[in-house]
């Protein structure tokens, strides 16, 4: 049985994740308030930022800017 959250992204309820997708707190947000779709948005957008600024995923520094546009996507109320 999915679970339903209240998803902050979309402004509505919708099926949760079924386990947090990152690691610790922002792991544990995502999963309280990101509902499957805004996650699959998410990973859309992550992919063409990685093509698009051709992003080495082994560079601390990739890793970082991706975290951060995460949260920016996720949870910004732009």
């Amino acid at each position: 049985m999915s679970r339903t959250v209240h998803c902050v992204k979309l402004g509505i309820e919708s099926e949760g994740l079924a386990l947090p997708p990152f690691p610790g707190p922002v792991g544990q947000r995502i999963f309280n308030e990101i509902s499957k779709l805004a996650w699959q948005q998410w990973l859309g957008h992550q992919t063409m930022l990685i093509n698009e600024y051709r992003l080495n995923l082994l560079e601390p520094e990739a890793k970082k800017f991706l975290e951060t546009e995460m949260k920016r996507f996720l949870f910004s109320e732009e």
